[in-house]
């Protein structure tokens, strides 16, 4: 005599629903996270291109050719994406953000781990960001308020330091870019996202036989639009 199999307990609509929101989110994180991915590896790619231009002075990237060579072979290294890189990437993917105080939180804890010190830069770029998101706060008209661009198109100059990110890097803008927001969210292609983009990539081009990045989705900041 055949025993009969219990049925599986059917998904209410509700749960349903829910379970599919929660699959897409998952997929939309990881789309952004690859997108970050892109848009970092594009950026610093053709800013290294741009650098590695010579004048016809004979500077190389406004620096002379002849100038500790082994030092520029180092930061051209692949997969060395330094700190202030990944907050040029932010000018290229966000740039066109104002300032607020999630982005100036988040590049404060990106300069204090670029130069090592526990204050920020006078003049520098955290400085900079900590105004501007001051500033864009008493301002009414998103025309008329500080851009992240304008603060991060040459982020590398202002560092008096700089270094590869590393995956404790991202972690504390990650988390400084989080604890400032009102939602406790992060940016597509803000600055939290750069950093975490640019750790994956260092990470997997310093281990040998690994994935493409584009298969990699650890460090992935929760997205607000």
């Amino acid at each position: 005599m055949s025993q009969e199999q219990p049925m599986k307990p059917q998904l209410g609509e509700e749960a349903q629903e829910h379970h599919n929101n929660a699959t897409a989110q998952i997929q939309e994180r990881k789309d952004l996270s690859v997108k970050a991915m892109d848009n970092i590896e594009t950026s610093v790619s053709a800013r290294r291109a741009v650098a590695c231009e010579p004048s016809n002075d004979g500077q190389v990237g406004g620096k002379s050719s002849q100038a500790s060579p082994l030092a520029a072979e180092a930061i051209f290294e692949r997969g060395n994406i330094t700190i202030g890189e990944a907050l040029e990437a932010t000018a290229l993917t966000a740039g066109s953000r104002p300032v607020d105080y999630s982005d100036a939180a988040a590049i404060q804890a990106a300069e204090v781990r670029a130069t090592g010190r526990t204050n920020i830069v006078p003049g520098g770029v955290a400085a900079a960001a900590q105004s501007a998101a001051t500033r864009n706060a008493r301002v009414t008209r998103d025309d008329d308020k500080t851009k992240l661009s304008e603060i991060l198109a040459e982020a590398t100059s202002k560092l008096p330091a700089d270094k590869p990110v590393t995956r404790r890097d991202a972690e504390g803008v990650i988390g400084a870019e989080l604890r400032n927001d009102p939602n406790l969210t992060t940016r597509p292609g803000g600055v939290a996202a750069s950093l975490a983009a640019a750790a994956r990539i260092n990470q997997i081009n310093r281990t040998p036989g690994s994935q493409s990045p584009h298969s990699q989705h650890s460090l992935s900041p929760h997205h607000k639009e």
